[in-house]
């Protein structure tokens, strides 16, 4: 059988995957006053694993609003669909920013969804956006 890595070389590996960002608001690790944690895209709550294909980066605040969802409501169509997937759908398909990229803005269902459900257009991630975007520091680079 083999050896299941341990939690801290885990959160390692994910935290390099996603480049220190939380990959649903894309906060910055480095610039954040609240710890990241090991998100389970698809929660044990619904049959997800440790695996790392279903491990995200995120900071605690998405975390918190996601907690045991995997879908959403998505208010322009009118239907519940799946919340974004960072290990099989890329940021850039279903988000984009404003001109300032101070806001995300959805692309798809699951992009609008995702930016409601998991509130990722909040005041103080917003505030911080707009800080560190005048410092040549914000957006993130995407993969």
């Amino acid at each position: 059988m083999p050896k299941r890595p341990r939690a801290a070389d885990l959160k390692r590996t994910v935290t390099k995957r996603a480049q220190e960002c939380c990959e649903y608001c894309r906060s910055q690790a480095s610039f954040s006053p609240t710890a990241f944690s090991m998100d389970h895209i698809v929660p044990r709550a619904h049959g997800g694993t440790d695996d790392l294909s279903n491990l995200a980066l995120s900071c605690q605040s998405c975390n918190n609003f996601k907690f045991t969802s995997v879908e959403a409501f998505d208010s322009v169509n009118g239907e519940t669909v799946p919340l974004f997937h960072p290990r099989q759908e890329r940021w850039g398909d279903h988000f984009t920013w404003n001109h300032d990229a101070t806001l995300m803005i959805g692309l798809t269902a699951t992009g609008r969804a995702t930016i409601e459900k998991l509130q990722l257009n909040r005041p103080g991630v917003v505030n911080m956006r707009r800080v560190l975007a005048a410092f040549g520091k914000h957006p993130p680079t995407e993969e």
